[in-house]
């Protein structure tokens, strides 16, 4: 049997503060294979994002374990590059600069500077970012600034980029620019994506599987929707899909008739 490319494997996660323990997670597993592009979707204080951190080495499991392409991971490491809501440039840099900092923590002795050089472009251009190459972060909109820290991570070479809630600071325009950008991207480079999302439709139109975890506390998956849509998705034809209607309807009802109204996102 073909094991996965992405194993979390009965994680379970507790937090203790003086004492008093929280369990954030219970026994949540998941396989997700090379290429796969998986949403995770639930309440505010449900682990989601707290699960991403777990896969990215930034909170050590209590119980389980978490294998990445037959490695485990107990630490940060630069084969999983998250991107964060917040953008996380450093400002007194150049937009350039924030990306070959990264470039040149990753690949320094494995390519020239010159290869470096033309690697740092490369991802630029992948979010149509080379014109504001000499720009610093202040000098730029919350959307570039995004797509710069998504030209960051993708320019580490990740085996899985994961995306925390990504484009929830920005306005609808340029979310949903973004959205169709990184969908361009998967289907470009065929990479790896675990994303954190608390919207329905994003998480529909840009996924195969949508993860849904329960109410935390002991929050687990609670059901995993598949969505049957074909690739390249194109956002002014899939709403009328039945398989895009009926994973938006799956995912509405398990969070609101089994787990009451929605409360705002974490």
């Amino acid at each position: 049997m073909t094991k996965a490319y992405l194993s979390i494997e009965a994680v379970g996660v507790s937090f203790t503060r003086g004492a008093v323990t929280t369990e954030v997670l219970r026994e949540v597993s998941l396989k997700v294979d090379e290429g796969e592009f998986v949403s995770i979707i639930g309440h505010s204080g449900c682990g989601k994002s707290t699960l991403l951190n777990v896969v990215a080495g930034l909170v050590p499991v209590t119980t389980g374990a978490v294998i990445l392409d037959r490695e485990a991971v107990e630490a940060p490491g630069p084969d999983r590059a998250v991107v964060f809501q917040n953008h996380s440039l450093l400002p007194w840099l150049s937009v350039y600069e924030n990306v070959a900092l990264a470039v040149d923590k990753v690949f320094a002795g494995r390519k020239s500077r010159a290869e470096r050089r033309d690697w740092v472009m490369h991802n630029l251009a992948l979010v149509q970012m080379t014109h504001a190459k000499a720009q610093r972060p202040s000098e730029i909109s919350g959307g570039m600034k995004q797509r710069v820290g998504i030209a960051r991570a993708l320019a580490m070479q990740p085996k899985v980029l994961l995306l925390d809630e990504p484009f929830g600071a920005l306005d609808a325009l340029t979310r949903a620019q973004l959205q169709d950008r990184v969908m361009e991207i998967h289907a470009q480079l065929g990479n790896t994506v675990l994303m954190v999302t608390h919207d329905v439709d994003e998480a529909a139109l840009l996924s195969d599987r949508i993860v849904m975890m329960t109410n935390g506390p002991a929050a687990r998956i609670g059901q995993v929707q598949p969505v049957g849509l074909s690739r390249p998705r194109h956002r002014l034809e899939i709403d009328r899909e039945a398989a895009f209607l009926d994973a938006r309807h799956q995912v509405i009802a398990f969070l609101h008739a089994r787990h009451g109204a929605p409360r705002e996102a974490a």
